[in-house]
């Protein structure tokens, strides 16, 4: 059964139709999952990959997505019903599919990686604009371009003579990033020298023909027959050219790598990043290396959780002089993040929790070291103050360092509530306050007026009681 493509549209004779999601069931307990058996045809109908549509759902949903290409099978872990998820195939189709201004899904995708950016253009009305990249599936749009097809290839190198004379052939795996074809490098370089070929008989032939009648000044120079197993080696036997196909080949399996591992559980996307900055550290050039680290993360998709791993790994019971040393490594992850403030509290608890002799007492002047260095914002505290968990360090020593915190929370408090008591009073007096000018005087002269009390009003005199 088909459906409209914008199902806002309730005429029955729309062009622009889609089959309705069918979604199957499979496994049990951590197992569950489910399969959307028509997602290829579905994706085919919205002229987008269907890749797009099962990483939205995953985004949505908060799940797991699976891709298998070869058998057609998208995947997204979990149980959910297939109403549930054509609903939210609506939302996709009205953000990455419609037109924003003839609501026509004949509308094309245009990624620029290195701008990070993702234009929408429409065939029916003309209209050019650029997609909103705040929604967590344009992260995997501008990996994973519209125009790309994910084949296996193999890419075979020919590397130069070795001592015997013969060469050896490195083969390499890729999934190319355009759609391969039949002809392939070679083939194409041997069609163009068959074509060389006949254009030169043609012009032998007319050659000779206008040499009889004419003069023999006119006669061309003679070409050299070009051998092609000679141009082949000879191109290959330069340590430019080895250099350039070593490199060709390290960001083709760097490309690889990234995009696997996008696709792996949060789990493991956190373990790499871990290995990644301790790295770091243990080679020493961890000091230099925030804006790489921030990369990192954003590259894994976990942002949120670097400061939790930072702590882990740069924190020690020297913590007070550490926060001034790696302060611009946090302050990547925390400003104006607030979900990566909490998992500094997180981090900051297990930091306790390892050195609890050496910080458990200094817990208020760790915290105020932290909100001088604008790496905690007073709501934070505040919310982490009222609740105390028992999801990095156990209940009991959760209670000791919030009753530790306790008084650095109180004077956070006051401090706040002075600071709106002085505003309230600073305006007040302005209002008082009366700008005088006079044309005679060299300055601005400011007078404080005293606001006007009302007079009583004298009481009315009764003529009776005279």
């Amino acid at each position: 059964m088909s459906v409209n493509v914008n199902r806002s549209v309730s005429d029955q004779f729309y062009r622009y139709k889609m089959p309705r999601l069918i979604a199957k069931v499979e496994g049990k307990g951590n197992g569950i999952k489910t399969v959307i058996v028509n997602m290829v045809d579905v994706a085919k109908a919205l002229n987008r990959p269907p890749t797009y549509p099962t990483k939205f759902f995953g985004c949505e949903l908060g799940a797991q997505t699976q891709f298998d290409t070869k058998n057609d099978r998208y995947i997204v872990n979990g149980s959910h019903e297939a109403n549930k998820l054509q609903d939210m195939l609506d939302g996709f189709i009205r953000k990455f599919v419609l037109c924003p201004e003839c609501d026509n899904p004949e509308t094309d995708l245009h990624v620029n990686p290195k701008k990070q950016t993702i234009g929408n253009s429409c065939k029916a009305c003309g209209y050019r604009g650029m997609l909103d990249t705040r929604h967590k599936l344009c992260t995997f749009i501008l990996k994973n371009p519209p125009g790309e097809i994910f084949r296996r290839a193999e890419i075979k190198v020919q590397l130069p003579l070795d001592i015997k004379g013969t060469r050896a052939d490195f083969t390499f795996f890729n999934y190319y990033s355009s759609p391969i074809t039949e002809s392939t490098d070679s083939g194409s370089a041997s069609v163009k020298k068959e074509k060389e070929k006949k254009n030169r008989k043609k012009d032998k032939e007319n050659g000779s023909g206008s040499g009889e009648a004419g003069n023999q000044d006119n006669f061309d120079a003679p070409q050299a027959v070009v051998n092609d197993d000679d141009e082949d080696w000879a191109e290959e036997t330069t340590e430019e050219a080895q250099r350039r196909r070593m490199e060709e080949i390290s960001d083709h399996a760097k490309n690889l790598t990234l995009s696997e591992d996008l696709e792996k559980p949060l789990e493991e996307r956190v373990n790499l990043f871990y290995n990644f900055v301790k790295h770091k550290k243990e080679s020493g050039t961890i000091d230099g290396a925030d804006k790489e680290i921030l990369a990192e993360a954003e590259r894994l998709d976990v942002k949120a959780m670097g400061p939790l791993i930072l702590s882990e790994l740069l924190f020690n019971e020297n913590i007070r002089d550490q926060i001034k040393k790696y302060k611009r490594h946090f302050l990547r992850f925390c400003h104006n993040n607030k979900k990566a403030q909490k998992y500094l509290l997180g981090g900051f608890e297990c930091v306790v929790k390892l050195h609890q002799v050496q910080l458990l007492s200094r817990v208020p002047i760790i915290l105020k070291d932290l909100y001088d260095a604008d790496l905690l914002e007073e709501d934070v505290i505040f919310a982490w103050a009222e609740k105390v968990s028992k999801k990095y360090v156990s209940k009991e020593l959760a209670k000791e360092i919030h009753a530790k915190a306790a008084p650095f929370v109180k004077w956070l408090k006051e401090a706040e509530e002075e600071s709106e008591g002085s505003e309230e009073e600073e305006e007040e007096e302005d209002e008082n306050v009366e700008v005088v000018y006079s044309s005679s005087a060299r300055e601005l002269k400011m007078e404080t007026v005293k606001p006007d009390t009302p007079e009583k009003e004298e009481d009315d005199i009764d003529i009776d009681a005279i």
